[in-house]
């Protein structure tokens, strides 16, 4: 179900092959937690260029719940995308947005954020719901913390972790063109990472995740716990680095062979006016904009970055016209893919520290 195709060093390209279709990867895949990328339809996904999306079982879960899932027959039909969908499993959100959480050995217990009501999330019961929602790639249910030095306090999350993943295996439904991915969590301690790497491997999944970052830690800190993590992954199995990042982060992490991204950063980005070009970052609040006339990027082949000047979408801004989150978080995701889509082409003509160079080299690392 994973091919790799292409290496540069340590950097890979590969297919994953799904129930709902082909990945190129190195792939970034946008966030639609609720059964949607805020402010983006799916015809527009499509015409960008993005073949997998990501879906969360902690939202879904919730709301509309699994009875609507099940009458509509899964997430792809309830929202009209026919290509593959990644579930996460709902721990991070159960971290962050719950309240009054009760973790226990089987599960957890847990406020909804949105009316209070009580639910009970464990291992089996995410494997199930991701089943209603019909995802092409499971993950295993784990406990997300945030970034903390106490020894102790990481590794009885990641023992828990390794006992859900584990319950997880067990009530898995297995279907033609559906993996399950482990968790490899640790924080950023070396020995904890290889432990958790070592018996997530044991138990046996199609893919492995690296979670536990993007949480605190900074980039170096996150690029250091990469570079002792990546090596005790199996080569063949796909990588994916979960709830990551910004440019510099994907680049960074495709060097050292992650094959998989996921982040709300591109559309979050979008609805506070700040937009990702091949020059760097350009935030459309500021006054200096407001009788700029040049667009985005005249060179780009996104028809909004090319098209629409800095001063209009400055005025959408301004006016809190929801066309502006549109247009924005447009231009971002296809900066984002068309940064994956130039990697891989690096990749396949073993050329990738050349490309990274000059990628870097036309950033500003200020507001252009």
């Amino acid at each position: 179900m994973f091919k790799i195709t292409a290496k540069d060093r340590y950097a890979r390209c590969g297919h994953l092959n799904l129930a709902h279709g082909t990945v190129e990867t190195p792939v970034f895949m946008p966030v639609g937690t609720q059964g949607t990328v805020k402010a983006i339809s799916v015809d527009t996904l499509k015409k960008i260029g993005f073949n997998i999306i990501l879906g969360n079982t902690y939202h879904l879960y919730l709301r509309p719940g699994t009875e609507i899932l099940d009458k509509s027959g899964g997430l792809n039909n309830f929202m009209n995308w026919d290509r593959p969908i990644l579930t996460d499993s709902g721990g991070f959100q159960i971290m962050s947005l719950s309240k009054l959480m009760k973790i226990d050995g089987d599960g957890v217990k847990f406020q909804s954020h949105i009316d209070g009501k009580e639910f009970y999330l464990s291992p089996d019961i995410s494997m199930k719901v991701q089943d209603s929602i019909g995802s092409d790639i499971h993950m295993v249910l784990d406990q997300c913390i945030e970034f903390d030095r106490d020894i102790s306090n990481i590794r009885d999350a990641m023992n828990l972790s390794l006992k859900w993943a584990e319950m997880s295996k067990k009530s898995f439904f297995k279907k033609k063109g559906r993996m399950l991915f482990g968790i490899i969590q640790g924080g950023t301690d070396q020995h904890l990472r290889e432990q958790s790497a070592i018996e997530t491997i044991n138990i046996g999944f199609d893919g492995y995740a690296i979670g536990g970052l993007a949480v605190g830690e900074g980039h170096e800190l996150m690029l250091k716990t990469l570079d002792f993590t990546i090596p005790n992954l199996p080569d063949e199995k796909p990588r994916y680095l979960m709830g990551v990042g910004t440019p510099v982060d994907l680049i960074e992490s495709v060097k050292r062979g992650v094959d998989m991204f996921d982040c709300v950063m591109p559309t979050r980005a979008g609805r506070h006016g700040l937009a990702y070009t091949k020059f760097g970052a350009i935030n459309l609040r500021n006054a200096k904009f407001s009788d700029d006339m040049t667009p985005i990027d005249e060179e780009s082949d996104c028809p909004i970055a090319s098209v629409y000047s800095r001063s209009y979408l400055h005025h959408l801004i301004k006016s809190k016209e929801i066309l502006a989150a549109m247009l924005i978080s447009e231009i971002n995701l296809h900066y984002y893919n068309s940064l994956m889509m130039d990697l891989r082409f690096a990749i396949r003509d073993n050329r990738l520290d050349l490309k990274i160079e000059e990628i870097k080299k036309n950033w500003t690392g200020q507001d252009v």
